[in-house]
């Protein structure tokens, strides 16, 4: 199975400009706290309902500052046509819940997260990744 299997590929995305509030705002409403940000169709970050906390408003950051100033740059990423197994390593042994996924032209095609997983393959794979993600 290969990611573009189990990813989303109808994903909110955040640009550079968009506001802290303006970005918050689609996450609350959208209940999820994962964006990724990019500049047309080419990725250049992630942003998280904890950056916005932590980064930005613990900092004393205006709600219209750009989303681009707090955003986590170069994140890890899948390839679409990655094998999924693989991917599920790697999210596991780096303790990462969300990955943007890219095509072989370095275009954002979607993301794949735990959700995704623990709904398209099997308990177990998605239970062990889980487990690793979630370690101290």
């Amino acid at each position: 199975m290969k990611v573009r299997d189990v990813m989303s590929k109808d994903v909110q995305v955040a640009r550079p400009g968009d506001s802290l509030q303006e970005v918050s705002s689609r996450m609350a409403s959208g209940d999820f706290g994962f964006m990724p940000v990019a500049d047309g169709d080419r990725l250049i970050g992630t942003i998280t309902d904890r950056d916005i906390t932590v980064r930005a408003v613990a900092g004393g950051a205006a709600c219209t500052a750009p989303v681009v100033e707090y955003i986590t740059r170069d994140p890890h990423t899948a390839r679409a046509d990655d094998d999924l197994q693989t991917v599920l390593d790697a999210m596991g042994s780096k303790q990462i819940r969300r990955l943007p996924v890219l095509d072989k032209d370095d275009r954002l095609v979607g993301v794949v997260s735990l959700g995704d997983l623990s709904t398209r393959v099997k308990e177990k794979y998605a239970g062990e990744t889980l487990e690793d993600i979630s370690r101290p």
